[in-house]
């Protein structure tokens, strides 16, 4: 699993057909699924983003967690960080898990972020086009890849 994430004052997301979501202060979260993922890489991925101290304190330091500030999370599927950009110009996706791996793990990475961050976690729509509208805060943006574990 790979995940962007990043601090944002306020994000949103809307689908063509109506969807929409949208949190103040907290985390946006672009998370892309590879064949290879497992319920284990979710369950080291979630307790990675909810334990990160990149939220300032009283002395502006990033010394706090998204759960210190009381702050909220915008999780949204985005195969396309799995891309390989290696040969050519045009990205191939052969590391992206198919809907028969990617929806269940997704499905299971946002209730173990609720589990972990005591309440819900906002979503876009998988699989869907969506706009995805976000203020940066600092920027502060951090990525990680469960391939990078160990």
């Amino acid at each position: 699993m790979r995940v962007v994430i990043q601090r944002v004052s306020k994000a949103s997301v809307q689908t063509p057909e109506g969807y929409y979501s949208y949190i103040n202060k907290g985390l946006m979260v672009l998370v892309g699924i590879a064949y290879r993922d497992t319920v284990e890489d979710a369950d080291w991925l979630a307790s990675k983003i909810i334990g990160l101290r990149i939220f300032d304190d009283d002395n502006g330091v990033m010394n706090l967690s998204i759960k210190d500030v009381s702050g909220d999370i915008l999780l949204i599927s985005q195969f396309t960080l799995m891309a390989r950009t290696k040969k050519g110009n045009r990205p191939s996706y052969v590391d992206a898990a198919n809907h028969q791996i990617s929806i269940p793990l997704y499905q299971y990475f946002i209730s173990k972020l609720e589990s972990l961050l005591s309440r819900k976690v906002f979503t876009g729509v998988f699989g869907s086009y969506m706009k995805v509208e976000l203020i940066n805060d600092g920027p502060v943006t951090i990525v990680i890849d469960t391939d990078n574990k160990k």
